[in-house]
C-alpha cells in the first residue's frame, strides 16, 4: 500500500486485520519509494528479496512522486504492469476516476469517512482480489 498519511495506514491496518488479510501487508509513503520497493533500488537495495505484491492499494495525493505518475510509470514497465493497482483516495473527482482508469488502474475506490465502510470496502477487495480472481504468478 502507497499511502502517505500515517492515520490512514493505521486505518488501513486496522481495517485489513478486521477481515484478517494484514499479513502480508507492507507500506510505502509515496510514489518514490514504491518504484524503488518493486524494482528493489534506494534504500531497498540489498535487502532480502520480498515477494512481488500481488495487488497494490495506491493513494493519489503523496509527495515526492505522486499516485498518477507511480501509476504511469508501473503500468509503461513490461516487469510491472501486470500488477493490479486499486486506486483508494480520499478523491472523488471525475477527473481522478478518468486519468486513473486511463493510466491503467484496475479499480478506483474513495476512502469512506467510516471506520466499518472501511472494512467493508476491505473484505470486499480481499473477497474479488483474493478468492474470486486469477492473479498473474498464482497456480
Amino acid at each position: 500500500m502507497a499511502e502517505d498519511d500515517a492515520d490512514d495506514r493505521l486505518l488501513a491496518k486496522d481495517a485489513l486485520q478486521e477481515c484478517g488479510m494484514a499479513d502480508n501487508l507492507q507500506f510505502v509513503e509515496n510514489g518514490e519509494d514504491l518504484l524503488d520497493y518493486l524494482q528493489r533500488r534506494g534504500k531497498y537495495a540489498g535487502q532480502p528479496p520480498r515477494p512481488r505484491p500481488d495487488v497494490i492499494l495506491l493513494d493519489l495525493n503523496m509527495p515526492r512522486k505522486d499516485g498518477r505518475d507511480a501509476l504511469r510509470e508501473i503500468k509503461t514497465n513490461p516487469e510491472l504492469r501486470r500488477i493490479p493497482i486499486i486506486v483508494l483516495t480520499t478523491s472523488s473527482a471525475g477527473v481522478d476516476i478518468e486519468r486513473s482508469y486511463e493510466l491503467g488502474a484496475n479499480s478506483f475506490i474513495s476512502k469512506p469517512v467510516a471506520f466499518d465502510a472501511l472494512v467493508s470496502i476491505m473484505r470486499t477487495i480481499g473477497q474479488y482480489w483474493f478468492a474470486t480472481t486469477a492473479l498473474p504468478g498464482q497456480k
